[in-house]
């Protein structure tokens, strides 16, 4: 039976943990339109990792440094220089560049840059599971004690400003939250995408809440049924598990979405 594996127990346990981290620092991306951003961070990050594999250091650590860095260089650079999509491209394309001629430049073959790339949930180890769960845990503690201000910034800034909230200490603190779990599902899903851990799940529970709170709720068990699902049928079909989760994590959004449209009286909740 695959459950009686250590591998496959991780992967499910790895699973969770996402789901949850997702869930909560999705919501704020996708309310805050911060998706392209996210997809600009996650993607500058193979510069941490073509560099770790060239000064041979914790390629993870590289990607952690880049993707902070990036997140900050965006936000930075979009406020007095030039437009975000502008900062966004600018910090994509380094990243990328910068990891491509560091893992030419690395002698020998980079033989796990497959795994940075499109991730591989059967491969977290048991430190990872620590260090997801660690941040899984901040990031409730986060939610938990400041959710209004984040609520409140998440949906308008400038009002957000106007009543006195702290709207650059809690950008700064999501930015760095952001970063961070992209990082933690690099070896779920890969850098190419992770984005839609972060996206699709939140677009999917929108179909039926129409809360901050609850999309949190809803993300979770779209996450969580695409990344078993998915984990279940990548071991049936002998098949890549980060894809087969984000396709079905996108096949359950139009799933829903079809059947939203069959029911018209159905109203949003939470």
């Amino acid at each position: 039976m695959i459950l009686t594996h250590t591998f496959f127990q991780h992967a499910l346990l790895g699973a969770l943990l996402a789901s949850m981290l997702c869930a909560m620092i999705g919501t704020y991306v996708v309310t805050r339109r911060m998706v392209i951003m996210g997809g600009g961070i996650a993607h500058a990050s193979l510069g941490g990792v073509g560099l770790g594999a060239y000064f041979g250091f914790s390629p993870l650590l590289g990607a952690t440094g880049f993707a902070l860095l990036s997140g900050f260089a965006i936000e930075g650079l979009s406020r007095r220089y030039v437009r975000e999509d502008s900062a966004i491209a600018m910090l994509w394309t380094l990243g990328m560049s910068i990891g491509i001629l560091a893992v030419y430049l690395t002698p020998g073959f980079m033989t796990d840059l497959p795994l940075y790339l499109f991730g591989d949930i059967l491969s977290i180890s048991k430190m990872d599971l620590y260090l997801t769960g660690a941040l899984t845990l901040v990031c409730g503690a986060v939610f938990s004690l400041l959710s209004s201000t984040i609520i409140a910034v998440a949906y308008d800034r400038d009002f957000a400003r106007t009543q006195g909230l702290p709207v650059q200490w809690i950008e700064t603190l999501m930015i760095s939250l952001t970063c961070l779990t992209i990082v933690a599902c690099l070896q779920m899903v890969g850098i190419v995408l992770v984005i839609s851990l972060l996206s699709v799940p939140q677009s999917t529970a929108g179909l039926f809440v129409r809360s901050f709170r609850g999309m949190i709720f809803g993300s979770f068990i779209a996450a969580l049924v695409a990344c078993v699902g998915g984990l279940w049928l990548s071991y049936l079909l002998n098949l890549p598990c980060g894809p087969t989760i984000i396709l079905l994590s996108i096949l359950g959004y139009f799933v829903c979405r079809t059947i939203k449209a069959l029911t018209p009286r159905f109203k949003k909740i939470a």
